[in-house]
């Protein structure tokens, strides 16, 4: 599942996180530690033969071949990704699925690329130039030029009460202060005033513009209608913006004159190394009224990578359960004397129980997210196949796997926006993120109260099932019911208005923008989410079969309907922004 981001196109900026209040208790309700649950399960496990039965045995072969370290996290567009992929591939022609990727291939290839300002481009103040790399740089899409253009103090972001108005932006370069740690949320009191001005300049800490200066990816969509043309944001060191407002010794008022700019920002853009691929296949309906129709079924291929500075996984994993149960939702969480306490009693037993077991790691393995999707899907994929006669679906099933989806739902996008499908003949889409867990032990999400949920045996977060149609969620309901998979469902995640916005942040959401209904099935976030410590060693494999079973029940069911899901909730604008 891909991170909040609250950026418009507008902003590119390097990631700062919102702080978010510290925990004051360890875990559940009661402030007691939840033992972690002895999974007895390798670092390493030799494959097996799959079968076409859904189990936990060939859950577990599968994704400690997805979720391996040769895959290097699968980020998009590196060669782990491509790793991974194939092997995607290789699997659904060994079931014999019809390709449904470009040019008789099961391969869609996203156009995926790395954008950087030419370091030619310029910037002066009153005349005098400003060094590129030490005193400014910039990042985003397309150009910033003009000559001579005013200047503006715009405020400090985030301070939305003092801050400089559209019409007083208009036609100038407006300059803001932003401070350390600053949220995504903060950044709205640049972008009210962007489209009026005529650039945006951030003065920021001088260690940021080194990460200004990395060449970043970007997906080459298709710009909504009526998008106004992008511009590079500009980001000056201390140094650089004092040039800007000689003389200013303190923060001026809002609304200040500075030395007119010239300015001949250019962005450059270049193909990314390895490409970045959805994979898609068919599996042909039995129904010739029908076959025209599919039903999707789909999970994201990628995640996060890696880095290059190891750390100790057992402690980063004890510290997170007790300072960050939401894993990377909590990455700004610091530990309260009572926490780091209980951490080192935990890693002190744990050292003691395992003497000589130190283990650094670097590799973002992604078991949950999404290695438990995507070998979930090619497990119904493995049970259909062998549905044969009457027992096989009378629509077509549609089998992909989204490639960025931590990048920003890119693959999902491509794919319904240039789809290999006719987009109106999909009737469903059944997409799975972080099926892996979800036991007591993992805070699997909050209230939209902010209360910390908890797994449970037989536990599933569902999101989106009765947004676009009663009908399917409905649906979902009866087939738990009917086919005696006991799961017990929580729409708490589902609630309009949900901080966490989760139904905006997986590739679902491609689907439902162009009134395709949805139903997205996980068992939630933990404190592995986003962190090396999401290994294949930690999943619930019983846990994830049933959650499997349950989904290729509904696909099956809804395959099989005389009549497409009805839908009747009011559809979103497709080039909207989506707000759960």
């Amino acid at each position: 599942m891909r991170r909040l981001n609250l950026l418009s196109a507008v902003l590119l900026v390097p990631t700062v996180l919102a702080a978010q209040s510290v925990r004051k208790e360890a875990s559940a309700e009661s402030g007691a530690v939840v033992p972690a649950p002895d999974t007895k399960l390798p670092l390493k496990h030799a494959p097996e033969p799959t079968s076409a039965v859904i189990t936990a045995k060939d859950l577990m072969t599968r994704l400690y071949i997805f979720a391996d370290d040769s895959m290097q996290g699968r980020e998009a567009g590196t060669a782990g990704n491509v790793k991974g992929t194939d092997y995607i591939a290789r699997e659904v022609q060994r079931l014999g699925l019809k390709p449904a990727g470009e040019n008789g291939t099961y391969f869609q290839t996203i156009p995926m690329m790395t954008r950087s300002i030419d370091v030619g481009s310029s910037l002066s103040a009153g005349g005098a130039p400003l060094a590129f790399g030490t005193e400014w740089a910039a990042a985003g899409g397309g150009t910033l030029s003009g000559t001579n253009v005013p200047v503006a103090y715009g405020g400090v972001v985030g301070d939305s009460a003092n801050s400089i108005s559209p019409e007083q932006a208009a036609g100038k370069f407006v300059v803001f202060f932003m401070q350390p740690n600053t949220s995504f949320r903060a950044l709205r009191t640049v972008q009210r005033v962007a489209p009026a001005a005529a650039g945006i300049g951030l003065v920021v800490p001088d260690q940021m513009l080194a990460l200004v200066r990395r060449p970043s990816e970007f997906f080459d969509a298709e710009p909504a209608p009526n998008a106004p043309p992008q511009k590079p944001v500009v980001y000056l060191t201390q140094a650089g913006g004092q040039k800007l407002f000689p003389g200013a010794n303190a923060i001026p008022p809002v609304g200040t004159a500075g030395a007119s700019v010239t300015l001949d920002v250019r962005s450059k853009t270049d193909p990314i190394a390895n490409p970045a691929r959805n994979v898609i296949a068919i599996l042909p309906g039995s129904d010739p009224k029908l076959a025209g129709e599919y039903v999707a079924i789909g999970a994201h291929n990628d995640h996060v990578g890696f880095n290059n500075r190891p750390v100790d996984h057992d402690s980063i994993r004890i510290y997170n359960h007790i300072v960050r149960p939401g894993g990377a939702e909590d990455a700004r969480n610091q530990a309260s004397p009572e926490q780091q306490a209980e951490v080192n009693k935990l890693l002190a037993a744990y050292r003691a129980a395992h003497p000589g077991s130190t283990r650094l790691d670097s590799i973002y393995n992604g078991a949950d997210d999404d290695g438990s999707g995507s070998v979930s899907v090619l497990e119904i994929a493995e049970k259909m196949a062998s549905r044969k006669g009457a027992a096989a679906p009378k629509r077509s099933i549609l089998f992909i796997w989204h490639v960025g989806e931590e990048k920003g739902l890119w693959g999902s996008q491509y794919f319904t926006d240039h789809p290999t499908v006719p987009r109106d003949s999909i009737v469903a889409e059944l997409n799975m993120d972080m099926e892996g867990r979800g036991d007591a032990w993992d805070e699997t999400g909050k209230t939209k109260e902010d209360a910390p949920i908890h797994g449970a045996p037989n536990y599933l977060q569902l999101v989106g099932s009765r947004r676009l149609s009663t009908e399917l969620g409905d649906l979902v309901e009866a087939v738990n019911k009917s086919g005696n998979h006991g799961l017990t469902f929580d729409y708490s995640l589902d609630a309009n208005g949900h901080r966490m916005n989760i139904y905006c942040r997986s590739d679902h959401y491609e689907y439902a923008r162009y009134g395709i209904p949805i139903v997205f099935f996980t068992t939630g976030g933990h404190s592995d989410y986003h962190q090396v410590t999401d290994e294949p060693e930690y999943i619930d494999y019983d846990h994830m079969a049933k959650v499997v079973n349950l989904v290729d029940d509904i696909a099956m069911h809804v395959a099989n309907l005389d009549h497409r899901p009805v839908v009747d909730q009011p559809k979103p604008d497709p080039h909207g922004r989506c707000q759960q």
